[in-house]
Formats: structure tokens, C-alpha cells, sequence
């Protein structure tokens, strides 16, 4: 379902939104459709199992443009200059401590979320959990093993 109100995203995930946007619609929609037209061209359409998967590719590949278009459509710049020194804030960079271990964190929009790159979303329960809270706190969140406590280190 298409987003009807602003998406918080940062500067950089704009423009790799933008960037899979133009390499979807300019390189791999054009090869999908060569292979949907050489498909086509091996006859029979309804025992042609080539055909189809090209054709379901070409219509994945049309849904992530649809969505893509939207979403840029619908994007709000993250303005980090109107956040609070000090302050956990959409496109703040967080160094937390985990019984221990630290870990570091840019909370962003949920649309360039990608936990595996530190990119905590602000709608997941840790990066509800960070907002709002400054260095020196420390807050909890609630996950599939329980409640988990971390302290934050730095706020940047």
C-alpha cells in the first residue's frame, strides 16, 4: 500500500532510493522486457515456463518502480540541523553499550532501514526505545527474548 503521509528519510538513503529507482527503469526493465519478448517469440504462451518467469519478473520489477516512485514522491529530508545537540533524533549516530559490547547506530525512516548496516529504524522498538534519550542514559526495549537494557555512550 503506497505511504499517503511524509517519509522521514536521510540525504544519502534519498539518493540510493533514487539510484535503484533509475538502475531499475534504465537497465534491468529494459533487459526484462528483451527477455519477455524472447519468450514470446518461442511460441505456445501457455506451456512456456520462460515466458511466465519473465513476465513475473517484469511485473516485480514494475511494483518496485511503482513503489520507489511513491515513496521519493512522499520523501522528507531528515533535517538534522533543527535536532537538539546531544539528543537522539532521526539521523542520529548512536554508540551504545550492550552489556559490554558497543555497538553503533544511525536511527533512520523506516523505509532505509537495514539493521545489518546500522541503520536502526525509528519505528523499531530499539530505535523507539533511543529517541528522545541522551548520552549517559539508559533505557530498555522489549524483544522476542525479553526486555533488553543499553546505555548510550555518545549521541553525534
Amino acid at each position: 500500500m503506497p505511504p499517503t503521509k511524509r517519509v522521514p528519510v536521510t540525504r544519502d538513503g534519498l539518493e540510493r532510493l533514487k539510484a535503484e529507482l533509475e538502475d531499475l527503469k534504465n537497465v534491468k526493465m529494459p533487459h526484462i522486457t528483451e527477455a519477455v519478448a524472447e519468450a514470446r517469440s518461442h511460441g505456445d504462451l501457455r506451456e512456456n515456463a520462460g515466458y511466465e518467469a519473465a513476465r513475473h519478473d517484469q511485473m516485480m520489477a514494475k511494483r518496485r518502480i511503482d513503489e520507489l516512485e511513491d515513496l521519493v514522491r512522499h520523501a522528507e529530508i531528515i533535517d538534522d540541523s533543527a535536532a537538539v545537540a546531544g539528543v537522539v533524533s532521526l539521523g542520529s549516530r548512536v554508540t551504545v553499550d550492550f552489556d559490554g559490547d558497543e555497538e553503533v547506530y544511525t536511527i533512520v525512516g523506516a523505509i532505509e532501514a537495514k539493521p545489518t548496516a546500522g541503520l536502526i529504524s525509528n519505528e523499531s522498538p530499539i530505535g523507539r526505545a533511543l529517541l528522545g534519550k541522551c548520552a549517559g542514559q539508559t533505557t530498555s526495549y522489549s524483544s522476542p527474548g525479553g526486555v533488553t537494557q543499553i546505555k548510550i555512550l555518545r549521541v553525534e
